[in-house]
């Protein structure tokens, strides 16, 4: 189903990969998104969705030295986030505090917290829990999972504990269970495996799924969706792993991201190296008990809900972000820079 282009669209100067909601905004439909230019000093933009929704304002325009491949909001505090950044053949990883900004045309610098250096190879992402405070912090590497303590107001970060995937696997990202603050999910080269953050044991896998992007439904327990190369979307339950509940076609190229709708849950957003954005309408995945696990040669439910596509973008799509304010809303960052809101309110589940 093809969509129209009803977005609101905004430029960043360079090209870009990651936007991420910013969660603790009560009062606004808030993004920050960050820039990877390879030549040039690259920006946090902090972006605002205006009152009557029909513009994107930049409320702050930030340096940050180096290339931003992984930026995530912290959901407890509005003025705190963290990047993974690259320079050279140089990985960091790093908490920021934006200053107060007091209407300033000209924005101040931002602060440094925290920087996480533990880590000696190529750093993939942080992890913060997706509610509530929480002065636990996960990043992740190729190889290694680390749990910090971190506490923003003393500017201080100690690793609590550090596991190794071992040899055989590569990591390259991972997702926190919001039902579950001791279980991630960590995204491998060839699996998805599941971790108890107090004893940092492996509790579970999902072998043979090429794995770019994962996310966990806000509202079931257990229920996971993960973007594949081969398979485009599928969506898990993970106490039967070996066949997943749902197949969804994803894209024509590589399906990158994937993310729930945090509100209605049967939502689904995926983004490609085809330059489009869709939606999918899941019907609800069981979470009932009582179900048994499928033999792993039976065949999974094949289904097609795509509700709408967006195709007005000129670059493949990196970047995607649910409001977690107005959750009909959604932002999507293609590669040359451009983020477009889009409102879904119209698809909605009617109740």
């Amino acid at each position: 189903m093809q969509g129209a282009s009803t977005g609101i669209g905004y430029g960043l100067k360079y090209q870009a990969r990651c936007i991420t909601d910013v969660k603790a905004d009560f009062d606004h439909t808030t993004f920050l998104a960050g820039t990877l230019s390879l030549k040039e000093e690259n920006e946090v933009h902090l972006i605002r969705l205006s009152a009557p929704g029909t513009e994107l304002i930049c409320e702050g325009l930030f340096s940050h030295q180096h290339e931003i491949w992984d930026l995530a909001s912290c959901p407890f505090d509005e003025r705190i986030f963290s990047t993974v950044f690259v320079s050279g053949e140089t990985y960091g990883a790093a908490v920021w505090k934006i200053p107060e900004l007091y209407g300033q045309s000209n924005s101040p610098q931002l602060e440094q917290l925290v920087s996480l250096d533990a880590h000696s190879g190529k750093i993939k992402c942080i992890l913060w829990w997706p509610s509530g405070k929480h002065d636990k912090l996960i990043s992740i590497d190729e190889e290694n999972l680390f749990l910090w303590s971190l506490d923003s107001s003393a500017k201080t970060a100690k690793v609590r504990s550090q596991e190794s995937v071992g040899m055989l696997h590569n990591l390259s990202g991972g997702v926190w269970d919001p039902h579950d603050q001791n279980a991630v999910a960590g995204i491998c080269d060839s699996s998805i495996q599941c971790w108890d953050l107090r004893t940092m044991k492996k509790t579970n896998s999902i072998e043979h799924a090429h794995v770019r992007n994962a996310d966990y439904n806000p509202k079931k327990q257990h229920i996971l969706v993960t973007a594949e190369d081969e398979c485009g979307i599928r969506i898990w339950d993970l106490r039967m792993p070996k066949v997943p509940t749902h197949e969804l076609p994803g894209h024509a190229h590589w399906t990158w991201a994937v993310r729930h709708n945090p509100e209605y849950d049967q939502l689904i957003l995926s983004a490609g190296t085809d330059s489009a954005v869709n939606l999918w309408s899941s019907s609800a995945v069981t979470s009932d008990d009582s179900i048994t696990e499928s033999s792993p040669d039976s065949p999974t439910r094949q289904i097609d809900p795509l509700v709408c596509s967006y195709s007005d973008y000129e670059d493949s799509v990196y970047g995607l972000a649910w409001s977690s304010r107005e959750p009909w809303i959604f932002a999507s960052l293609s590669y040359d820079g451009r983020v477009v809101v889009e409102s879904v309110k119209h698809f909605l589940p009617k109740n």
